[in-house]
């Protein structure tokens, strides 16, 4: 069978991550799957018109049930969604969203959630039938570059390489979006760092101007990076160096307001690095606090808990070795592959 597959493909966002492997799992059961970002169609006409063009198109996919899910609703081909997660997290909250996804849920054959209470808020919002939504967490899979520098990398971020063996490097990986609040700490780690010069937050991930995801908020986290000590913005690199860098800092950071399933969470305890996250639902699914990482509510509170990390060792050891089992035992690659190519299936 052929796919249509819609999708936000910002380059070097976990959107885009999910999506290729996610093809790769269909395609590997001898499908054929057109990936397409969403940005290229304007309405759901323009998609209806591109399977009217190419009529060898049997089915469609889509993450996230407004951004793509929408522009399905013209097609007469059978289609299936993803949840993404700000969809349910807070598009649901405006009506005019909450109604036209909605209409997406009631269309599509079948519907994955990444976590069992993303699965419930999507009940508790949308009108839906509740066999249709399957629960299935993202799959992980990391990659580390073999010829990555990490002298390089510090110091291309700006950060004196003087005592590059003693320093604490904490990665806040993120794209510069007001979903994932880049700023949220910047302050207040800064005072922890002029307390304690060997502790530094690197911001790493793709930028506004280019992926024209946020430009005025790349505007802005630049300027206050440049004027803040402490605290330093990286280029974006490829996902292997972006595995390399993580497996090399103290601490993976995560400070978003609202998260389907962050990979880069999932990334971080497949590679053995401790994970400090914001305490919001998406990351509570996955994160149990002093058990596979630990969770802050507020930016004090997470000085306080990178301070634990720091002179507790059993605590640091524990958190990386249930974080390492836990993604082993519920995001395997396999499984997830079994189950979206079962339910490409129902697509008939």
């Amino acid at each position: 069978m052929k796919f249509l597959f819609l999708a936000c493909l910002s380059p070097r966002t976990g959107n885009h991550t999910t999506a290729e492997r996610i093809r790769s799992h269909i395609e590997s059961a001898g499908h054929t799957c057109e990936l397409r970002d969403v940005a290229e169609f304007q309405s759901p006409a323009d998609v209806a018109h591109l399977i009217s063009q190419n009529p060898t198109f049997e089915g469609a996919l889509a993450i996230h049930l407004f951004r793509a899910g929408r522009l399905l609703l013209d097609i007469q081909l059978p289609f299936g969604v993803i949840f993404g997660g700000t969809d349910i997290n807070e598009d649901v909250k405006v009506e005019q969203k909450r109604v036209v996804m909605e209409q997406v849920l009631l269309k599509a054959r079948f519907a994955v959630a990444f976590t069992d209470k993303l699965k419930e808020a999507a009940e508790s919002f949308l009108l839906s039938q509740r066999s249709k939504i399957f629960v299935q967490p993202q799959g992980i899979q990391t990659e580390v570059a073999e010829e990555f520098c990490w002298t390089e990398f510090l110091s291309s971020s700006g950060i004196s390489i003087k005592h590059v063996d003693k320093l604490r490097v904490f990665l806040l990986v993120c794209g510069l979006r007001r979903v994932k609040d880049p700023l949220y700490l910047v302050e207040v780690f800064s005072e922890w760092h002029c307390e304690d010069p060997l502790n530094v937050l690197v911001i790493i991930g793709p930028k506004g101007v280019r992926q024209k995801m946020d430009p005025v908020l790349t505007v802005e986290v630049e300027a206050v990076v440049k004027r803040t000590a402490g605290v330093f913005l990286a280029q974006e690199r490829s996902r292997q160096e972006l595995h390399a860098a993580m497996k090399r800092c103290f601490a993976v950071v995560n400070s978003s307001v609202s998260e389907g399933m962050s990979g880069a969470i999932l990334e971080a305890m497949d590679l053995g690095v401790p994970v400090l996250a914001r305490n919001i639902p998406g990351n509570a699914a996955v994160v149990q606090h002093e058990f596979t990482g630990l969770l802050y509510s507020s930016p004090q509170e997470f000085v306080h808990q990178s301070q634990r990390l720091l002179s507790d060792h059993e605590l640091r050891e524990r958190v990386v070795r249930n974080g390492k089992i836990y993604v082993e035992e519920h995001h395997s690659l396999k499984r997830e592959r079994e189950t979206y190519q079962q339910l490409v299936n129902t697509l008939h």
